[in-house]
Protein backbone atom coordinates (compact mmCIF):
# COMPACT_ATOMS: atom_id res chain seq x y z
CA UNK A 1 0.00 0.00 0.00
CA UNK A 2 1.53 3.00 -1.21
CA UNK A 3 1.54 6.15 1.38
CA UNK A 4 -1.09 8.37 1.30
CA UNK A 5 1.06 11.65 1.33
CA UNK A 6 3.04 10.57 -1.59
CA UNK A 7 -0.19 9.81 -3.19
CA UNK A 8 -1.38 13.65 -2.39
CA UNK A 9 1.98 14.87 -3.91
CA UNK A 10 1.43 12.73 -6.90
CA UNK A 11 -2.25 14.23 -6.94
CA UNK A 12 -0.80 17.78 -6.95
CA UNK A 13 2.02 17.04 -9.37
CA UNK A 14 -0.37 15.32 -11.93
CA UNK A 15 -3.41 18.02 -11.64
CA UNK A 16 -0.10 20.65 -12.28
CA UNK A 17 1.24 18.72 -15.38
CA UNK A 18 -2.60 18.21 -16.71
CA UNK A 19 -3.50 22.21 -16.27
CA UNK A 20 0.12 23.30 -17.89
CA UNK A 21 -0.45 20.78 -20.66
CA UNK A 22 -3.34 19.99 -22.04
CA UNK A 23 -4.26 22.08 -24.75
CA UNK A 24 -8.12 23.75 -24.20
CA UNK A 25 -10.13 22.58 -27.26
CA UNK A 26 -9.48 18.94 -25.58
CA UNK A 27 -11.22 19.67 -22.16
CA UNK A 28 -14.57 19.51 -23.48
CA UNK A 29 -14.96 15.69 -22.54
CA UNK A 30 -16.30 14.96 -26.08
CA UNK A 31 -16.14 10.60 -26.93
CA UNK A 32 -17.84 10.92 -30.05
CA UNK A 33 -16.07 8.71 -32.85
CA UNK A 34 -14.69 12.03 -34.49
CA UNK A 35 -13.18 13.24 -31.69
CA UNK A 36 -11.19 9.56 -30.69
CA UNK A 37 -7.32 9.54 -31.80
CA UNK A 38 -7.01 6.20 -32.77
CA UNK A 39 -3.09 7.40 -34.05
CA UNK A 40 -1.39 5.03 -36.81
CA UNK A 41 0.75 5.51 -40.08
CA UNK A 42 -1.87 6.78 -41.54
CA UNK A 43 -4.18 8.91 -39.06
CA UNK A 44 -5.02 12.60 -40.06
CA UNK A 45 -4.98 14.43 -36.83
CA UNK A 46 -8.46 16.61 -36.61
CA UNK A 47 -6.77 19.60 -35.39
CA UNK A 48 -3.70 20.61 -34.04
CA UNK A 49 -4.77 20.18 -30.37
CA UNK A 50 -5.15 17.15 -30.59
CA UNK A 51 -2.09 16.21 -31.98
CA UNK A 52 0.02 18.16 -29.21
CA UNK A 53 -2.49 16.56 -26.86
CA UNK A 54 -0.81 13.02 -27.72
CA UNK A 55 2.63 14.10 -28.17
CA UNK A 56 2.95 15.37 -24.82
CA UNK A 57 1.05 12.79 -23.45
CA UNK A 58 3.00 10.22 -24.93
CA UNK A 59 6.06 11.92 -24.34
CA UNK A 60 5.89 10.87 -20.55
CA UNK A 61 4.51 7.51 -21.12
CA UNK A 62 0.64 9.01 -20.23
CA UNK A 63 -1.31 7.19 -23.03
CA UNK A 64 -0.63 3.95 -20.86
CA UNK A 65 0.34 4.74 -17.71
CA UNK A 66 0.53 1.06 -15.62
CA UNK A 67 3.18 0.15 -18.63
CA UNK A 68 6.56 -0.28 -17.60
CA UNK A 69 8.67 3.22 -18.60
CA UNK A 70 11.06 0.56 -20.69
CA UNK A 71 8.21 0.23 -23.07
CA UNK A 72 6.86 3.32 -23.21
CA UNK A 73 4.60 3.79 -20.12
CA UNK A 74 4.50 5.68 -17.05
CA UNK A 75 4.63 3.34 -14.81
CA UNK A 76 1.96 3.96 -12.72
CA UNK A 77 0.81 1.97 -9.43
CA UNK A 78 -2.89 1.66 -9.59
CA UNK A 79 -3.68 4.14 -7.27
CA UNK A 80 -1.20 6.59 -9.24
CA UNK A 81 -3.47 5.67 -12.56
CA UNK A 82 -6.41 5.94 -10.52
CA UNK A 83 -5.76 9.54 -9.48
CA UNK A 84 -4.58 10.01 -12.95
CA UNK A 85 -8.03 9.34 -14.44
CA UNK A 86 -9.82 11.38 -11.58
CA UNK A 87 -7.85 14.55 -12.50
CA UNK A 88 -8.43 13.50 -16.25
CA UNK A 89 -11.73 13.65 -15.28
CA UNK A 90 -11.71 16.93 -13.15
CA UNK A 91 -10.66 19.12 -16.28
CA UNK A 92 -13.11 17.19 -18.79
CA UNK A 93 -9.77 16.12 -20.86
CA UNK A 94 -10.44 13.72 -23.89
CA UNK A 95 -8.61 10.68 -23.79
CA UNK A 96 -5.50 11.25 -25.56
CA UNK A 97 -4.86 7.91 -27.68
CA UNK A 98 -7.31 4.83 -27.73
CA UNK A 99 -6.50 1.88 -29.72
CA UNK A 100 -6.94 -1.91 -29.99
CA UNK A 101 -3.28 -2.31 -29.44
CA UNK A 102 -3.78 -0.45 -26.13
CA UNK A 103 -6.75 -2.51 -24.78
CA UNK A 104 -5.85 -5.86 -26.09
CA UNK A 105 -2.64 -6.72 -27.70
CA UNK A 106 -0.57 -4.79 -25.46
CA UNK A 107 -1.69 -6.33 -22.48
CA UNK A 108 -1.13 -9.90 -24.23
CA UNK A 109 2.72 -8.80 -24.82
CA UNK A 110 3.27 -7.94 -21.47
CA UNK A 111 1.88 -11.47 -20.25
CA UNK A 112 3.56 -13.80 -22.75
CA UNK A 113 5.48 -11.71 -25.39
CA UNK A 114 9.48 -11.98 -25.57
CA UNK A 115 11.79 -9.09 -24.49
CA UNK A 116 12.08 -8.20 -27.70
CA UNK A 117 8.74 -8.17 -29.08
CA UNK A 118 8.44 -5.90 -26.52
CA UNK A 119 10.65 -3.37 -27.03
CA UNK A 120 10.13 -3.61 -30.66
CA UNK A 121 5.82 -3.03 -30.58
CA UNK A 122 4.96 -1.51 -27.59
CA UNK A 123 6.36 1.74 -27.77
CA UNK A 124 5.43 2.35 -31.03
CA UNK A 125 1.79 1.33 -29.78
CA UNK A 126 2.19 3.69 -26.94
CA UNK A 127 3.42 6.63 -28.98
CA UNK A 128 0.43 6.19 -31.38
CA UNK A 129 2.53 5.02 -34.53
CA UNK A 130 1.17 2.19 -35.38
CA UNK A 131 -2.66 0.91 -35.58
CA UNK A 132 -3.71 -2.36 -35.05
CA UNK A 133 -6.59 -4.59 -35.36
CA UNK A 134 -7.95 -7.85 -34.38
CA UNK A 135 -7.63 -11.37 -36.53
CA UNK A 136 -9.96 -13.91 -34.46
CA UNK A 137 -13.33 -14.43 -35.89
CA UNK A 138 -13.99 -16.43 -38.91
CA UNK A 139 -16.76 -16.64 -41.07
CA UNK A 140 -17.36 -20.50 -39.40
CA UNK A 141 -15.81 -19.80 -36.33
CA UNK A 142 -17.13 -16.67 -34.60
CA UNK A 143 -18.78 -17.58 -30.99
CA UNK A 144 -16.56 -21.16 -31.27
CA UNK A 145 -13.25 -19.48 -31.90
CA UNK A 146 -11.26 -22.17 -31.61
CA UNK A 147 -12.75 -23.55 -34.91
CA UNK A 148 -10.32 -21.01 -36.25
CA UNK A 149 -9.33 -22.56 -39.95
CA UNK A 150 -7.38 -19.85 -41.44
CA UNK A 151 -3.65 -21.57 -41.75
CA UNK A 152 -0.19 -20.58 -40.77
CA UNK A 153 2.50 -23.41 -42.52
CA UNK A 154 5.53 -23.69 -41.60
CA UNK A 155 7.96 -22.74 -44.55
CA UNK A 156 11.35 -22.94 -42.79
CA UNK A 157 12.39 -19.63 -42.85
CA UNK A 158 8.57 -18.09 -42.43
CA UNK A 159 5.25 -18.99 -42.12
CA UNK A 160 2.72 -19.26 -45.10
CA UNK A 161 -0.82 -17.94 -44.13
CA UNK A 162 -3.69 -18.49 -46.24
CA UNK A 163 -7.50 -17.85 -45.08
CA UNK A 164 -9.64 -15.51 -43.92
CA UNK A 165 -11.30 -13.13 -40.57
CA UNK A 166 -14.43 -11.47 -40.54
CA UNK A 167 -15.50 -8.62 -38.16
CA UNK A 168 -12.53 -7.23 -38.33
CA UNK A 169 -12.90 -3.87 -36.47
CA UNK A 170 -11.24 -0.90 -38.58
CA UNK A 171 -8.82 -3.17 -40.59
CA UNK A 172 -9.14 -1.10 -43.38
CA UNK A 173 -7.43 1.42 -41.59
CA UNK A 174 -5.02 -0.72 -39.81
CA UNK A 175 -1.20 -0.77 -39.74
CA UNK A 176 -1.10 -4.74 -38.59
CA UNK A 177 -3.31 -7.11 -37.32
CA UNK A 178 -2.99 -9.87 -34.45
CA UNK A 179 -4.52 -12.85 -35.64
CA UNK A 180 -5.40 -16.52 -34.19
CA UNK A 181 -4.13 -19.09 -36.88
CA UNK A 182 -4.20 -23.41 -37.12
CA UNK A 183 -0.54 -24.27 -37.20
CA UNK A 184 -1.34 -27.94 -36.40
CA UNK A 185 -4.07 -29.33 -38.25
CA UNK A 186 -3.98 -32.87 -36.15
CA UNK A 187 -4.23 -31.29 -32.98
CA UNK A 188 -7.18 -31.05 -30.92
CA UNK A 189 -9.43 -27.79 -31.72
CA UNK A 190 -8.17 -25.70 -28.60
CA UNK A 191 -4.39 -26.96 -29.31
CA UNK A 192 -2.54 -26.26 -32.69
CA UNK A 193 -3.35 -22.62 -32.82
CA UNK A 194 -1.14 -19.91 -32.75
CA UNK A 195 -1.33 -15.99 -31.93
CA UNK A 196 0.90 -14.15 -34.43
CA UNK A 197 1.74 -10.11 -35.62
CA UNK A 198 0.85 -9.70 -39.58
CA UNK A 199 2.02 -6.62 -41.01
CA UNK A 200 -1.02 -5.24 -43.53
CA UNK A 201 1.06 -3.93 -45.83
CA UNK A 202 2.64 -7.96 -46.38
CA UNK A 203 1.82 -8.84 -50.29
CA UNK A 204 -1.05 -10.98 -50.15
CA UNK A 205 -2.98 -9.35 -47.20
CA UNK A 206 -6.48 -7.54 -48.01
CA UNK A 207 -9.55 -5.93 -46.74
CA UNK A 208 -13.14 -5.26 -47.44
CA UNK A 209 -15.53 -3.13 -45.93
CA UNK A 210 -18.87 -4.71 -44.25
CA UNK A 211 -21.52 -2.00 -44.80
CA UNK A 212 -23.87 -2.32 -41.78
CA UNK A 213 -27.41 -1.33 -41.02
CA UNK A 214 -26.37 2.11 -39.86
CA UNK A 215 -24.82 2.74 -43.09
CA UNK A 216 -21.14 2.93 -41.82
CA UNK A 217 -18.77 0.42 -42.49
CA UNK A 218 -16.33 -0.47 -39.14
CA UNK A 219 -15.76 -3.95 -39.34
CA UNK A 220 -14.11 -5.79 -42.62
CA UNK A 221 -13.26 -9.03 -44.06
CA UNK A 222 -9.42 -10.00 -44.34
CA UNK A 223 -8.17 -12.39 -46.42
CA UNK A 224 -4.46 -13.96 -46.46
CA UNK A 225 -3.45 -15.05 -49.52
CA UNK A 226 0.35 -16.87 -49.47
CA UNK A 227 1.19 -14.39 -47.04
CA UNK A 228 4.52 -14.65 -45.83
CA UNK A 229 5.31 -14.05 -42.04
CA UNK A 230 8.81 -14.29 -40.59
CA UNK A 231 8.84 -16.91 -37.66
CA UNK A 232 10.01 -13.74 -34.93
CA UNK A 233 6.29 -13.07 -35.05
CA UNK A 234 4.47 -15.54 -33.05
CA UNK A 235 3.57 -14.38 -29.43
CA UNK A 236 3.57 -16.80 -27.13
CA UNK A 237 4.75 -20.70 -27.89
CA UNK A 238 3.90 -22.30 -31.30
CA UNK A 239 0.73 -24.34 -31.02
CA UNK A 240 -0.90 -23.11 -27.31
CA UNK A 241 -1.84 -19.24 -29.21
CA UNK A 242 -5.16 -20.20 -27.23
CA UNK A 243 -3.64 -19.04 -23.76
CA UNK A 244 -3.12 -16.31 -25.40
CA UNK A 245 -6.19 -15.33 -27.19
CA UNK A 246 -7.79 -16.46 -23.89
CA UNK A 247 -5.92 -13.65 -21.66
CA UNK A 248 -6.44 -11.18 -24.58
CA UNK A 249 -10.70 -11.84 -24.20
CA UNK A 250 -10.30 -10.93 -20.97
CA UNK A 251 -9.06 -7.51 -21.63
CA UNK A 252 -11.23 -7.05 -24.29
CA UNK A 253 -14.56 -7.71 -22.83
CA UNK A 254 -12.95 -5.51 -19.53
CA UNK A 255 -12.84 -2.55 -22.37
CA UNK A 256 -16.39 -3.52 -23.69
CA UNK A 257 -17.59 -3.54 -20.40
CA UNK A 258 -16.23 -0.11 -19.23
CA UNK A 259 -17.45 1.16 -22.52
CA UNK A 260 -20.77 0.48 -22.32
CA UNK A 261 -20.99 1.82 -18.83
CA UNK A 262 -19.22 5.04 -19.90
CA UNK A 263 -21.22 5.25 -22.97
CA UNK A 264 -23.27 8.69 -24.07
CA UNK A 265 -21.25 11.09 -25.39
CA UNK A 266 -19.79 12.58 -22.47
CA UNK A 267 -22.90 13.41 -20.89
CA UNK A 268 -25.00 11.95 -18.14
CA UNK A 269 -28.49 10.78 -19.13
CA UNK A 270 -29.87 13.43 -17.28
CA UNK A 271 -28.55 15.68 -18.97
CA UNK A 272 -29.25 14.32 -22.55
CA UNK A 273 -33.23 14.21 -21.70
CA UNK A 274 -33.04 17.76 -20.04
CA UNK A 275 -31.76 18.89 -23.53
CA UNK A 276 -34.40 17.27 -25.68
CA UNK A 277 -38.05 17.82 -26.20
CA UNK A 278 -39.51 15.31 -23.94
CA UNK A 279 -37.59 17.10 -21.39
CA UNK A 280 -37.68 16.00 -17.76
CA UNK A 281 -41.47 15.96 -17.60
CA UNK A 282 -41.82 12.06 -18.20
CA UNK A 283 -41.42 10.19 -14.40
CA UNK A 284 -41.18 6.89 -16.95
CA UNK A 285 -38.24 8.25 -19.27
CA UNK A 286 -37.05 9.94 -15.88
CA UNK A 287 -36.89 6.63 -13.90
CA UNK A 288 -35.26 4.65 -16.67
CA UNK A 289 -32.44 6.79 -17.38
CA UNK A 290 -31.73 7.56 -13.14
CA UNK A 291 -31.44 3.28 -13.45
CA UNK A 292 -29.31 3.64 -16.23
CA UNK A 293 -27.00 5.85 -14.55
CA UNK A 294 -26.95 4.02 -11.03
CA UNK A 295 -26.06 0.75 -12.80
CA UNK A 296 -23.56 2.35 -14.34
CA UNK A 297 -22.03 3.71 -11.42
CA UNK A 298 -22.40 0.17 -10.33
CA UNK A 299 -20.43 -1.71 -13.07
CA UNK A 300 -17.68 0.96 -13.29
CA UNK A 301 -17.52 0.40 -9.55
CA UNK A 302 -17.38 -3.25 -10.49
CA UNK A 303 -14.65 -2.97 -12.82
CA UNK A 304 -12.48 -0.95 -10.20
CA UNK A 305 -12.84 -4.33 -7.66
CA UNK A 306 -11.33 -6.50 -10.45
CA UNK A 307 -8.65 -4.35 -11.56
CA UNK A 308 -7.50 -3.80 -7.43
CA UNK A 309 -7.66 -7.83 -7.27
CA UNK A 310 -5.61 -8.34 -10.61
CA UNK A 311 -2.98 -5.43 -8.92
CA UNK A 312 -2.86 -7.78 -6.01
CA UNK A 313 -2.20 -10.68 -7.90
CA UNK A 314 -4.99 -12.28 -8.75
CA UNK A 315 -6.98 -12.35 -12.10
CA UNK A 316 -10.01 -11.95 -13.78
CA UNK A 317 -10.46 -15.07 -15.30
CA UNK A 318 -14.21 -15.96 -16.48
CA UNK A 319 -15.31 -13.11 -14.39
CA UNK A 320 -14.89 -10.94 -17.78
CA UNK A 321 -17.59 -12.60 -18.74
CA UNK A 322 -19.95 -10.87 -16.41
CA UNK A 323 -18.12 -7.47 -17.09
CA UNK A 324 -18.73 -7.46 -20.83
CA UNK A 325 -22.34 -8.84 -20.41
CA UNK A 326 -22.87 -6.52 -17.80
CA UNK A 327 -21.63 -3.67 -19.77
CA UNK A 328 -22.87 -4.74 -23.23
CA UNK A 329 -26.58 -4.78 -21.65
CA UNK A 330 -26.38 -1.45 -19.84
CA UNK A 331 -25.06 0.27 -23.26
CA UNK A 332 -28.33 -0.59 -25.19
CA UNK A 333 -30.31 0.20 -22.34
CA UNK A 334 -28.65 3.79 -22.03
CA UNK A 335 -28.92 4.27 -26.20
CA UNK A 336 -32.80 3.27 -25.79
CA UNK A 337 -33.20 6.20 -23.24
CA UNK A 338 -31.77 8.18 -25.56
CA UNK A 339 -33.42 7.46 -28.37
CA UNK A 340 -37.08 7.52 -26.57
CA UNK A 341 -35.97 11.08 -25.60
CA UNK A 342 -34.77 11.94 -28.81
CA UNK A 343 -37.73 10.69 -30.70
CA UNK A 344 -37.64 10.29 -34.60
CA UNK A 345 -34.63 12.62 -34.65
CA UNK A 346 -32.49 9.91 -32.54
CA UNK A 347 -33.46 7.34 -35.57
CA UNK A 348 -30.47 8.50 -37.27
CA UNK A 349 -28.42 6.28 -39.51
CA UNK A 350 -25.16 7.84 -39.51
CA UNK A 351 -24.14 10.75 -37.00
CA UNK A 352 -20.67 10.67 -35.90
CA UNK A 353 -21.65 13.67 -32.83
CA UNK A 354 -23.86 10.66 -31.05
CA UNK A 355 -23.85 7.31 -29.98
CA UNK A 356 -25.63 5.49 -32.86
CA UNK A 357 -28.93 3.22 -31.13
CA UNK A 358 -28.48 1.10 -34.07
CA UNK A 359 -24.62 0.15 -33.75
CA UNK A 360 -25.36 -0.59 -30.25
CA UNK A 361 -26.92 -4.15 -31.12
CA UNK A 362 -23.57 -5.28 -32.48
CA UNK A 363 -22.45 -4.71 -28.47
CA UNK A 364 -24.06 -7.97 -27.65
CA UNK A 365 -22.47 -9.80 -30.52
CA UNK A 366 -18.73 -8.78 -30.75
CA UNK A 367 -16.67 -9.95 -27.87
CA UNK A 368 -18.72 -12.81 -27.57
CA UNK A 369 -22.27 -12.70 -27.90
CA UNK A 370 -24.67 -11.85 -24.28
CA UNK A 371 -25.98 -15.95 -24.69
CA UNK A 372 -21.91 -17.08 -25.01
CA UNK A 373 -21.46 -14.72 -22.06
CA UNK A 374 -24.20 -15.82 -19.94
CA UNK A 375 -23.20 -19.58 -20.77
CA UNK A 376 -19.84 -19.01 -19.19
CA UNK A 377 -21.26 -17.20 -16.04
CA UNK A 378 -23.60 -20.22 -15.16
CA UNK A 379 -20.94 -22.90 -16.02
CA UNK A 380 -17.47 -21.68 -14.67
CA UNK A 381 -18.33 -18.50 -12.78
CA UNK A 382 -21.43 -20.14 -10.48
CA UNK A 383 -20.88 -23.98 -10.70
CA UNK A 384 -23.83 -24.28 -12.45
CA UNK A 385 -24.49 -27.88 -13.80
CA UNK A 386 -24.76 -28.08 -17.96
Amino acid sequence: MQDISDLDSFRTEIRYWLEENCPEQMRDGDTSEDSICWGGKNWNFTSSAQKTWLERCASVGLTVPTWPKAYGGAGLSRDQEKIFHEEMARINARTPLQSFGIWMLGPALLQFGSHEQKLEYLPPIARGEIRWCQGYSEPGAGSDLAGVQSKAEDQGEHWLVNGQKIWTSYADKADWIFALLRTDRDAPKHKGISFILIDMSTPGVSTRPIRLISGASPFCETFFDNVEVPKTQVVGTINRGWDVAKYLLTHEREMISAGGALMGGGRSLGEVIASSETGLSDPVLRADAMRAEVDGLAVNLTIERYKDQVEGGGSVGDASAMLKYMGTELNKRRLEVMMSAGGSDALNWVDTDAPSWLRSKANSIEGGTSEVMLSIISKRVLGLPG
